[in-house]
């Protein structure tokens, strides 16, 4: 007998046999899943009600590291301010920092804006439909250069994330105590619905997401799960005030920043170092400032 949705989301066990995976079982997990998305899925973003890539991999990459509701409040406005790759790859980098602010993990909006400049300079202003070009972009790996390619092209391609590794751990392997995206891989080309696979991927990602909620993280079975460091006191949340301090306040002398960011002088000498090395700021005689 076929079993819904939600128990399937409860099962403790193995739903379906990753050894041995007949057209039967391929078709009652597309269906489940499908079933799940047509009920719960996430239909409000905004990036899922458009097919041009630019903007599409502009969602992709700020989705790579932060959560989805934080997304959705910066997206609109950074669309509004760069809706194209000629306007974000003019513009100075102060301006995309700015846009930028409570995403985390600045390093992305310095690769979003090098991706601009690549699109204009190298593909007169248009995002390329093979994954393995998008992946030689900035801050682009195979992953996310796929999942641009399913969402604005509909390419049946194969990749896995964070929430499509979830799913297929919890119905394929939850006996296991290790799993391998090597092992994962196939099922996705397995089970992949090759005629919409923008929809399909849509609908495994949300899939993925309501099982963080349901069950205990399947992705801790994962040998690519990495626990994230917190937050709170960390190097990230310094550079990220030392960013967004230097947005309005330029130039500014170290003693200025560590008494802004209230952190010991040595500590922020550091990171402003590094900051420098990677690109982020300019040291003058009168003090940091961004790079342009």
């Amino acid at each position: 007998m076929k079993k819904s949705t939600q128990t399937l989301l409860k099962s403790s066990g193995p739903v379906f046999s990753h050894t041995h995976l007949t057209d039967e079982a391929v078709a009652e997990f597309r269906c489940e899943v499908f079933t799940f998305y047509q009920r719960h899925g996430r239909h409000d973003m905004l990036w899922r009600h458009t097919d041009d890539p630019y903007r599409i991999l502009v969602s992709e990459i700020m989705l790579q590291q932060t959560q989805v509701e934080r997304v959705s409040l910066r997206y609109p406005a950074f669309i509004v301010a760069f809706p194209d790759p000629a306007t974000l790859a003019k513009a100075p980098l102060s301006e995309v920092f700015a846009a930028w602010q409570g995403m985390g993990y600045n390093r992305r909006a310095v690769s979003l804006k090098k991706c601009a400049e690549k699109l204009e300079n190298e593909h007169k202003g248009k995002v390329p439909c093979d994954p393995q070009v998008l992946a030689t972009f900035p801050g682009i790996g195979p992953a996310t250069a796929s999942s641009i390619c399913a969402f604005a092209f509909n390419l049946p391609v194969v990749f896995i994330e964070t929430n499509i590794r979830r799913v297929f751990i919890h119905f394929f392997f939850s006996g296991a105590e290790s799993v391998t995206d090597a092992e994962i891989l196939p099922l996705v080309e397995r089970t992949l619905d090759r005629e919409n696979p923008r929809v399909w991927y849509w609908a495994l990602m949300d899939l993925g997401t309501e099982l963080k909620k349901s069950v205990p993280n399947p992705n801790r079975k994962s040998t690519a799960y990495v626990k994230q460091a917190p937050f709170a006191g960390s190097d990230r949340r310094i550079r990220g005030m030392i960013l967004k301090y230097l947005i309005v306040t330029f130039p500014a002398r170290e003693k200025a920043i560590a008494a802004q960011v209230s952190e010991e002088p040595a500590r922020v000498r550091r990171i402003l170092a590094a900051l420098e090395g990677e690109g982020f700021i300019l040291k003058g005689k009168d003090g940091y400032r961004l790079a342009e």
